[in-house]
């Protein structure tokens, strides 16, 4: 059994009975979601059948079929398409933007510059001839948000009203915040700028990185306007079930378009095996609203831990949120890398590793990364990461269970503690 000190327990009683009412908002979210999700199922006949493995071609695979109707009844869009081939969620937005993509086009990207890993895929860094977008003839604007609060408007008007923006042919929103720490867009805000992207130019597509933000409110992207909504399972709608796969949902024409570069031209999703992992997503989509609503509370038991430590947290402990990050400023190399080795120790599996930094593939910086998970990877799960620069910022997420994410948070306090002073 991890020992804490007193004094830290103290703490820990002390945020659980301030947080009392931002843990009973949770509940109510949660309780909203699981009845949509609950709903999906009993209007598309979910049964056992549903859940049997395909090989080969996949044809007349009725899980698969379902699975794609459910998620875009649950994000409130017109067609999804829900596979667990698609490796990661950097995958799943590549599919997306080749997809509706075409040599002279451009990309402009309104919440400033992307998550590293998609750096490569839009050709703002890597090696030229890689494949990216940039080698397709696509190009790329982005537009810094302001304060790091909001969208700039009156910039990425200009753009779209310039001779220049009649190229436009997607706008990117990244809902969460990624590796900067800029503020994470709620759905009504991603609602308020799909309206103003279609009120100058309606034939653009507006497309959602949605990861880290499903199930955090009662709605998503596609039900406020958005042509695309793209995640991965292995992080909130895989609801620490699903093994791996990732999903697109929004708009019919969006998802058929995006659905010619999951396959090919002529097929799209009329094909594909799913050699047994449909139980796997079902049952995780079933659990995500709970699993979600765990991983806030463990978000909102961190912030108020490390800010009454003296680090600056975003979000601050109060208040809704809009995606399950939880960002620590720890002031230095050393101080990241003791929050990750504690987030480690106090993880279920592989506790008795020690994270250290690595090049890790995709990003310009060595990256730390703590995840004593089940499923690799999974940040639904309890887990930490962050790049090694300045201002050192450790960026939290996950926890299936608020209990074992409590004690994965006081096990990075007890060690950044025991480090630094």
């Amino acid at each position: 059994m991890i020992a804490f000190s007193k004094e830290l327990l103290a703490l820990a009683d002390r945020a659980e009975a301030a947080l009392a009412n931002e843990f009973a908002r949770i509940a109510s979210v949660s309780q909203e979601n699981t009845a949509r999700v609950m709903a999906a199922f009993a209007e598309h006949r979910v049964d056992a059948a549903c859940f049997a493995p395909t090989t080969g071609y996949g044809y007349d695979d009725r899980g698969r079929v379902v699975l794609d109707r459910i998620f875009a009844d649950v994000m409130g869009a017109e067609a999804a398409f829900v596979r667990h081939s698609i490796v990661n969620g950097t995958h799943a937005l590549t599919i997306g933007l080749f997809g509706l993509l075409r040599t002279g086009d451009m990309l402009l990207s309104l919440t400033g510059k992307p998550y590293d890993t998609l750096e490569e895929v839009i050709g703002i860094s890597g090696t030229p001839g890689n494949g990216s977008l940039a080698d397709y003839g696509v190009d790329y604007r982005g537009v810094e948000m302001l304060d790091g609060k909001r969208i700039d408007y009156e910039a990425v008007g200009n753009i779209l009203r310039s001779p220049d923006g009649e190229r436009v042919k997607v706008c990117f929103i990244q809902r969460s915040k990624g590796y900067l720490n800029r503020k994470t867009l709620t759905v009504d805000e991603i609602g308020e700028a799909v309206r103003f992207v279609k009120a100058i130019r309606p034939e653009v597509f507006v497309v959602v990185d949605n990861c880290y933000g499903e199930f955090t409110e009662t709605k998503e992207p596609p039900a406020v306007g958005a042509d695309l909504a793209i995640g991965s399972l292995i992080k909130n709608p895989g609801g620490g079930m699903a093994e791996t796969g990732g999903y697109l949902a929004g708009t019919a024409k969006a998802v058929e378009l995006c659905s010619y570069r999951l396959t090919c031209p002529g097929i799209g999703l009329e094909v594909g095996a799913t050699l047994g992992q449909n139980k796997h997503i079902f049952r995780g989509l079933f659990y995500a609203p709970h699993t979600v609503a765990e991983a806030l509370k463990t978000a909102h038991f961190a912030a108020y831990i490390f800010q009454a430590l003296g680090y600056t947290v975003e979000p601050a402990p109060e208040g809704p949120r809009s995606d399950i990050i939880q960002t620590v400023i720890t002031g230095s190399a050393e101080g990241l890398c003791a929050f990750c080795r504690g987030i480690q120790a106090g993880s279920p599996v592989d506790a008795y590793v020690t994270p250290e930094p690595w090049a890790m593939p995709g990003y310009r910086d060595q990256v730390i990364m703590a995840a004593g998970t089940f499923v690799q990877g999974a940040s639904i799960e309890l887990s930490a990461d962050g790049p090694l620069r300045p201002p050192y910022t450790a960026f939290f997420q996950g926890g299936l269970t608020f209990e074992s994410g409590r004690i994965g948070v006081l096990s990075a306090a007890a060690e950044m503690l025991r480090c630094l002073n």
